[in-house]
């Protein structure tokens, strides 16, 4: 990519301090940009860096208040960070169509739409649908009647099983898989654990990305759900007939047990547990590594700990745990002192 300051600025409808004839070729971290690179400073702990890279152009909110001169130009904006989630996209090449690779092999009764691309060793199933101007890596699995939307990226290694529904604009990373089965077994008179059928599927919604190594497993009967613009990190576990409402994150190594239904709007650390058939109300915080083992019915709350209590509660009763040390010690004292002195 190549593009001046000017018609940069112009792309983000920021103010523009300096040479707007400066050449911009590619984005850059702060720290270790060259000549030609565009960074941003949103975060001011790296507001030390500014003084010293050789960026040639670098984003700041338009409040931003400079300690000492700047080389690169700068370009204001309203919001660095939302700025820059729509800028970087321009960069992105992946989603040029590249065609139908001659070594993928594609159903006769597969529906494609138009501009989708399709790598080598790619494999789609039987009646299949595709959206326009989706680009699917190498080595891919789409299983039997499997929907997929208009621009939807989809990795290496994915493997989407049969009935899913993938939503538009969707992003999949490599090795993620969608609709495996639910962990559903019951132990028949002697104690042998037989598998019960899974016959529903999961379905995503419009702006969902999924991270590598996630699953999602299909529904035992009807969907498993994924609400629009969700956001799932890498190595999450999503079982059976979760629900999970829109604009929900949820960070790296979290597990949802069946059933557990998660409002909109939620912000899920990692390693976060949460049991089965439970109720998480919209916009909840939940600390990574907590534990939930009970249904949380409040909007706007923020859980910590394992089992999890509301933040602030967590964080107190965490303060008076450290002093338990010293509190024994001090007790001690107090035995020896009431036995020495009877």
């Amino acid at each position: 990519m190549k593009i001046t300051a000017g018609e940069l600025a112009a792309l983000v409808h920021g103010t523009l301090e300096g040479d707007p004839n400066t050449i911009i070729t590619h984005p850059s971290k702060i720290e270790e940009a060259v000549d030609g690179s565009l960074c941003y400073l949103d975060n001011l702990q790296y507001e030390p860096y500014l003084y010293q890279t050789k960026a040639s152009a670098v984003l700041v909110n338009s409040g931003f208040q400079a300690k000492s001169p700047v080389k690169p130009v700068m370009i204001r904006v309203e919001n660095v960070r939302l700025t820059v989630s729509e800028l970087f996209k321009k960069f992105q090449d992946f989603t040029e169509n590249s065609g139908i690779d001659p070594k993928a092999e594609i159903h006769s009764s597969v529906v494609l739409g138009e501009m989708v691309s399709v790598g080598a060793f790619t494999n789609i199933s039987e009646s299949a649908q595709i959206g326009a101007k989706t680009y699917i890596h190498p080595q891919v699995f789409i299983g039997k009647n499997v929907q997929i939307g208009e621009s939807v990226i989809i990795y290496p290694g994915v493997r989407i099983y049969k009935d899913c529904i993938i939503g538009n604009r969707c992003i999949i990373h490599s090795n993620a898989v969608i609709g495996s089965d639910g962990f559903g077994f019951a132990p028949d008179a002697n104690g042998v654990y037989q598998k019960i059928a899974q016959l529903g599927n999961v379905v995503l919604g419009n702006d969902v990305e999924i991270g590598s190594n996630t699953t999602i497993d299909r529904g035992t009967m009807g969907s498993t759900k994924i609400g629009d613009g969700c956001k799932l990190d890498n190595l999450i576990q999503i079982a059976h007939n979760v629900q999970i409402g829109n604009h929900t994150v949820i960070a790296a190594q979290a597990g949802i047990a069946g059933s557990a239904k998660i409002g909109s709007n939620c912000m899920i650390g990692g390693q976060v547990g949460i049991a089965g058939h439970l109720t998480i109300a919209d916009r909840t915080m939940i600390q990574a590594q907590s534990g939930i083992a009970s249904s949380l019915e409040q909007t706007n709350g923020k859980w910590y700990g394992s089992p999890a209590m509301e933040y602030f509660a967590f964080l107190r009763s965490f303060a008076e745990f450290k002093k338990l040390p010293a509190l024994a010690k001090k007790l001690k004292e107090l035995e020896d002192k009431l036995k020495s002195e009877s």
